[in-house]
């Protein structure tokens, strides 16, 4: 009998991908531990805590858990920058370029004072080329350095070869999202446009008004009413700062809120019945199902959930904190040799249902902060015992 094996473990022929697949993503999560776990912060000793999520390499999630000053190590060390750290904002004022025929001109006049009127920098040419200066320098570098290009499309422009090659050079930066293209209309019906800006909406300039629009667009304020209040279920949500949508949220609490033990696969259902339960529709369920990737998964349609969820989710609509809980017992099984290890036991000394405990085992597992007695016949507990190790000592001691 052909027998296979990978890193020490038999695996099981008649599922090899499988059991491929699951081998290689334990592997990935052993190096990973092995090195960040190994990171310390050199002024207090401190180390991270790792937590790895998902059922695929597509789907891995990685968290660092620690002192703002540890995660910024951490991330510093695998060339990730500083926490915190983001690239430079944009300039918040949009710069237009106003690209029109001569013969156009006192329209183009009139929108030019308009928009540099409310705050907006128009590279406009009667502004902005003077005598002796080279033409095409200027107006590139007016081009290349807008926000919005905006071409004057009239009866007479759209005829002139010099208007329609800035427009090309208008195109090409809207093409590369370095600028969005403003096609506006004066004197010439939407049905005479030339085929290339066919598909692209613009706006008829015939009134002060119009303008006035123009400038809205500009800034990207809304047409819109303002909005209605959210639906019940979204305006509940909110109210917890998970860092999650509202969907996902309506969707985490249901699990927290029906699960009697806390348990893998407790509760299970189905999409449909779901998207019913939390008041959302069937997409945002699904959208919601898959930002919690590594907190729930799908198996012939239906919803499993994961032991994770409770770990993290539990504190916003139960009355514990697990990461407190977790600290408390971990601190309680390194310092008493003979505090006891059994889950039925634990309980009783903390006087916790199954449904809290196997939320602090959850949370222990999913950082390898004790021994993995997961299996079968559990029930209602989520490992066999709660046995600690090295990982569970550096976790005390960095939080003590």
């Amino acid at each position: 009998m052909i027998r296979f094996s990978m890193g020490g473990k038999t695996l099981d022929p008649s599922n090899l991908k499988d059991a491929v697949m699951a081998s290689v993503l334990e592997a990935v999560r052993n190096q990973i531990r092995e090195k960040v776990g190994n990171m310390r912060d050199p002024d207090t000793g401190e180390f991270p805590t790792i937590v790895i999520r998902g059922d695929s390499l597509d789907d891995l999630k990685i968290q660092v858990e620690g002192s703002p000053a540890l995660v910024a190590l951490v991330n510093e060390r695998l060339g990730l920058g500083s926490a915190g750290e983001t690239d430079a904002a944009p300039e918040s004022h949009p710069r237009v370029f106003l690209s029109y025929t001569s013969e156009d001109i006192d329209v183009a006049r009139r929108v030019a004072e308009a928009l540099q009127g409310a705050g907006i920098e128009v590279w406009w040419d009667k502004w902005c080329i003077s005598s002796g200066d080279s033409l095409r320098q200027k107006i590139d570098e007016g081009i290349g350095g807008c926000t919005h290009f905006l071409a004057l499309l009239t009866p007479r422009s759209i005829k002139k070869p010099w208007v329609n090659q800035e427009m090309d050079a208008g195109l090409i930066r809207k093409l590369n999202d370095q600028c969005r293209f403003l096609p506006v209309r004066h004197e010439l019906p939407a049905s005479e446009l030339p085929p290339l800006l066919s598909g692209i909406a613009s706006a008829s300039i015939a009134t002060e008004a119009d303008i006035a629009q123009l400038i809205n667009d500009i800034y990207a304020l809304t047409r819109k009413p303002p909005r209605g209040p959210a639906p019940a279920v979204v305006q509940n949500s909110q109210t917890s700062q998970t860092g999650y949508s509202a969907a996902a949220n309506a969707v985490a609490r249901y699990f927290v809120e029906k699960s009697k033990d806390g348990l893998f696969g407790d509760p299970i259902c189905e999409v449909d019945e779901l998207a019913k339960e939390v008041g959302l529709s069937v997409e945002d369920t699904e959208d919601a199902i898959h930002e919690l990737t590594g907190f729930l998964r799908l198996s012939t349609g239906h919803i499993l959930v994961e032991g994770a969820l409770f770990a993290k989710f539990d504190r916003y609509w139960k009355p514990w904190n697990t990461a407190d809980d977790a600290l408390r017992l971990a601190a309680d099984v390194m310092s008493d040799p003979k505090f006891p290890d059994p889950c039925e036991e634990i309980a009783k000394v903390y006087q916790w249902e199954p449904r809290r405990l196997n939320s602090t085992a959850y949370y222990l597992l999913e950082r390898s902060l004790i021994v993995d007695y997961q299996g079968v016949g559990t029930a209602p507990w989520a490992v066999f015992r709660i046995v600690g190790n090295q990982n569970m000592r550096r976790f005390v001691k960095s939080r003590a």
